[in-house]
């Protein structure tokens, strides 16, 4: 019986992260899906295929003779279909084409995009850039997806062996709260005296990108107390006027979240925030990202 569907790529690429990873959580997080869109995925496939790849039981995940079979082949076929890709993309890139660039919070600091944009446009004029605006959720900014080609981020990144960067500024952290709150009235806050404070949390999809922004490290093993949730800017102010929680926050982003009813305070005891441009390891090569790269750090030298 011959295969009845196209079996999509995206589909593969998934097989692959549950083959490789036999678990579904981690290969989830390593594709930024939730697990039941990937589990979704999988069934697609085994019901297109016709065959169970994979044997699930209180023991874990485990390929069944048919997953083992795919394996090799769908490895072969994502491999070619990105050669194909970058081959499409070697042409377009000799044409002018577009980058896309990726970001959460737009980088305000210092006029740093416009900076970047005339350096890069100097030495690309045929190139068309275009900014992408990401939710907060994927802490990649649109690299783990591949709708970004580069993306400003705050470091670390979920799965983070996969990107390089260049490092744009490194920021002192300061603890956003509304103006009513006792601590408000400090000149500067330790952190020792945030730890029973009720914070508001990145969403779990952000992985280590959450822990860092709840100072996870410097709480010796105590849980924080979450307050609510944030997706994006909006929800950060109104849940810091709301009086839901405090929340650290980068000395750039400040002019972002002090819009009335909220202030800010220098944090003791805590490492600086790192703001940088990121790309995919396999796309270091290419060229337009190359360029990005180099017109970014010397924007940010000032050069």
């Amino acid at each position: 019986m011959g295969m009845t569907k196209d079996v999509h790529v995206r589909d593969l690429r998934s097989f692959l992260a549950v083959a490789e990873e036999l678990h579904f959580t981690r290969a989830a997080e390593r594709l930024h899906l939730s697990q039941p869109a990937l589990s979704k995925q999988i069934r697609v496939l085994e019901r297109q295929l016709g065959v169970a790849l994979f044997r699930r039981d209180r023991h874990g995940v485990a390929l069944t003779d048919a997953g083992t079979a795919l394996l090799p082949h769908a490895r072969g076929v994502l491999t070619a279909w990105q050669e194909a890709a970058d081959a499409v993309d070697a042409v377009r890139t000799a044409r002018g084409g577009t980058l896309v660039v990726g970001m959460s919070t737009s980088p305000v600091r210092g006029g740093l995009l416009p900076a970047i944009r005339s350096r890069f446009t100097a030495a690309h004029p045929e190139t068309a850039l275009r900014l992408r605006q990401v939710n907060w959720e994927d802490p990649t900014a649109g690299l783990a997806d591949g709708s970004a080609d580069v993306a400003f981020v705050w470091l670390p990144l979920p799965g983070q062996d996969r990107y390089a960067w260049t490092v744009v500024v490194e920021e002192p952290l300061r603890v956003a709260l509304p103006d009513t709150h006792p601590l408000a009235a400090r000149a500067g806050v330790d952190f020792a005296d945030l730890l029973d404070e009720p914070f508001l949390a990145l969403p779990g999809s952000t992985g280590p990108q959450r822990d860092f922004w709840l100072a996870l490290a410097a709480r010796g093993g105590r849980s924080p107390r979450i307050g609510a949730e944030i997706a994006s800017t909006e929800e950060t102010y109104e849940a810091l006027a709301a009086g839901l929680g405090v929340c650290l926050v980068a000395a750039g982003n400040v002019p972002l979240l002090t819009l009335g009813g909220v202030t800010t305070r220098p944090v003791h005891g805590l490492p600086r925030a790192r703001y940088a441009l990121a790309w995919r390891r396999e796309h270091g090569g290419r060229p337009l990202i190359r360029a990005y790269a180099q017109a970014c750090h010397r924007a940010a030298e000032g050069v």
